[in-house]
């Protein structure tokens, strides 16, 4: 893997699993948990999935860039699932989910064309 700086990519990586880090513990603390049923474990995948490939990136890792592909998947799939939602912090969530996913995607298209 070329050594690129990525520093850009893993700041918005970082944003976003602290957004829904964010929005799962304000879920918790929300009455209606009923209602945030499925979005609580899709923040927590999409923080955990998210600081992965943050890792994985910092460390120029040959799995990285094929990460990013399972990292703008969960990405897309908790920001539809945070537009749900009312909640100011599911909204948030769903603006940085948004935002990271279009940069994996734009990354990882970048690759695609060299």
């Amino acid at each position: 893997m070329e050594n690129q700086n990525h520093q850009a990519l893993i700041q918005k990586l970082l944003n976003c699993a602290l957004a829904c880090e964010n929005c799962a513990a304000e879920g918790f603390k929300e009455a209606q948990n009923a209602m945030m049923e499925k979005c609580i474990p899709m923040d927590i995948d999409c923080a955990d999935i998210c600081m992965l490939a943050a890792r994985l990136l910092q460390r120029g890792s040959e799995i990285s860039h094929e990460f990013l592909l399972i990292c703008e998947k969960a990405c897309r799939m908790c920001a539809q699932e945070c537009g749900k939602h009312d909640h100011e912090h599911c909204k948030k969530c769903a603006q940085a989910c948004t935002e990271c996913a279009d940069a994996c995607h734009e990354h990882h298209s970048n690759l695609n064309q060299d």
